[in-house]
């Protein structure tokens, strides 16, 4: 997460949407009032000891509302990125089990013993967009969002709205696999569809099963 007092804005970094080129970007144009909260370069925490506690970075609007005013959230510019849920489970997936070439053997069984799994569903880099980018009654928030499928345009556009210079965005942090459609099968894509229902349609993501459309 990031606030910049100085340009009005609040970054909500939502896992495997390519959070840490955009605070890579972002922190060009920080002020030394403004305030981040992150845990893969350093340790970086806000001044809100509640928030501080929480030990990362992925801050959700339901937690951030308590701690700060209702001026600063109704007048700062609040944005994030989202990404097409088939493909943001498998990078998390991959991601999570770097380097161990087990997983990457049985992808598709792996991943399909891991999503019945309640308390892999729960880890931080899983969960579904919306419970991050929303309010307690399932409200969005956001006066902006990014698309991770068409990143640099997306992050241009939102440096417009905030009034700073666009910046190219290097890639950091990412998973090594092939496609995502590589991935799957009919049982997979709907257990999937099913747990990121609402990502889908909160964010325009077609649940066209992914086995439909793999590149050829």
């Amino acid at each position: 997460m990031i606030i910049s007092h100085q340009h009005r804005f609040i970054f909500f970094a939502v896992p495997k949407t390519a959070t840490h080129a955009i605070r890579e970007a972002l922190r060009l144009n920080m002020g030394p009032e403004d305030w981040e909260q992150q845990m893969l370069i350093g340790k970086q925490t806000l001044p809100i000891e509640a928030l501080a506690r929480l030990a990362h970075g992925h801050i959700s609007v339901q937690q951030l509302i308590p701690h700060i005013s209702d001026e600063i959230f109704a007048n700062y510019y609040k944005f994030g990125v989202v990404r097409n849920p088939y493909d943001r489970f498998v990078s998390a997936c991959f991601f999570l089990n770097r380097g161990n070439p087990s997983f990457s053997a049985r992808a598709l069984e792996n991943m399909k013993e891991l999503i019945r799994r309640p308390q892999f569903r729960q880890r931080l880099l899983i969960l579904p967009q919306w419970q991050q980018l929303c309010d307690a009654s399932a409200t969005l928030r956001m006066d902006g969002l990014g698309r991770y499928e068409n990143l640099q345009n997306s992050y241009n556009d939102i440096c417009r709205k905030i009034g700073i210079s666009e910046t190219d965005l290097s890639l950091r942090n990412s998973s090594s696999h092939e496609s995502f459609n590589q991935y799957y099968d009919e049982e997979l894509a709907a257990m999937v569809r099913q747990y990121y229902k609402e990502d889908f349609e909160m964010f325009g993501y077609s649940s066209t099963s992914p086995c439909l459309e793999v590149p050829r």
